[in-house]
């Protein structure tokens, strides 16, 4: 019930936007006492918002806190489902450990998992993700799309698409993607996806799509073996970054995106992956489990698996590997 409250009074002072809100409106809407909407508006005072409280006018937000709350995230949120539930954490082993958790508790679709800080974050392959405190974005979302277990990897592709999407237009930086889960700005990496299934023989239970983005991280925060190959998007940008606005973005971004492939299917996200790849056309190494490939990128197949050409003209699809450019 408290949770209840405090998402109706964030959606409140969304709705209202600059206007004020008097104790008195807010208990209407919400349906509880004035003092109630006094105790929770205390509450987010204590979460770091900056509230002004005018007589015979009401309240409005004039700040929000540096840390991401999920209060922080739902102010200005529009999406339908994606976001609308969020579990937020300070500190976490792994946001996809939890979300595996959740998710076999029947958590609704567009649960997310939040945190600001994962001491033991992975990546492909089960690769270290480096996640320092109040810097990053580390954060796992819950699909439950009805969709043969075949297509599951290509919400892999639209995620990247829906990142590089949102940090355009929440950045004006020039983002690419990097077959088949890897964000990079000026050649080095600043976010990667990691996709997981809960799945039956005939049929998917969940897809958990793990994100780890560097954004407000400077040179100092990376360790030396990633200085030279992982950035932020403070240090491209050379300014600091709002990480709930930019969440509520790339929510908004995948919520457009996955609807889209329910109803169209994977074709659009296809070309709109491929204008963004920065492989396409060009001579790559790809290393798989059982062999290495050499060859010009092709681009992908409608079932989003990546196409290299070699030197004798032959075409490999290629399923999984690590690739270089």
């Amino acid at each position: 019930m408290q949770s209840q409250i405090r998402k109706e009074l964030i959606d409140a002072f969304t709705n209202a936007g600059e206007s004020y809100l008097s104790g008195q409106h807010l208990a209407e809407l919400i349906g509880c006492s004035r003092t109630a909407v006094w105790k929770h508006i205390e509450e987010l005072r204590k979460e770091g918002f900056e509230l002004e409280a005018v007589r015979k006018k009401g309240y409005r937000i004039l700040k929000t806190p540096e840390k991401i709350t999920a209060d922080e995230i739902r102010l200005g949120l529009k999406t339908k489902f994606i976001g609308k539930n969020i579990h937020y954490e300070e500190s976490v082993e792994s946001t996809q450990k939890i979300a595996h958790r959740v998710s076999y508790e029947d958590a609704p679709e567009g649960t997310v998992i939040i945190a600001e800080e994962q001491r033991s974050g992975r990546g492909r392959m089960d690769r270290k993700w480096h996640s320092p405190k109040y810097t990053g974005i580390w954060m796992s979302l819950i699909l439950r799309p009805n969709i043969p277990l075949s297509k599951a990897p290509q919400l892999t592709l639209l995620a990247a698409v829906a990142i590089v999407q949102a940090i355009e237009e929440h950045s004006d930086l020039t983002p690419e993607i990097k077959w088949p889960n890897d964000i990079l700005i000026n050649g080095k990496k600043v976010t990667g996806i990691l996709t997981e299934l809960q799945a039956e023989a005939d049929r998917i239970n969940s897809v958990i799509i793990g994100i780890g983005m560097n954004v407000n991280q400077t040179k100092e925060d990376f360790p030396d073996d990633l200085q030279e190959i992982a950035t932020s998007l403070t240090i491209e940008k050379g300014e600091t970054i709002s990480r709930a606005e930019l969440i509520r973005l790339i929510f908004f971004k995948l919520e457009t995106l996955y609807l889209l492939f329910l109803e169209k299917g994977f074709k659009p996200i296809k070309l709109l992956w491929e204008s963004y790849a920065i492989s396409i056309g060009k001579q790559i190494t790809a290393r798989t489990v059982l062999t290495t490939i050499v060859g010009k990128a092709m681009g992908i197949t409608e079932e989003g698996v990546l196409k290299i050409e070699d030197e004798n003209g032959v075409i490999h699809h290629v399923y999984s590997a690590d690739i270089e450019i």
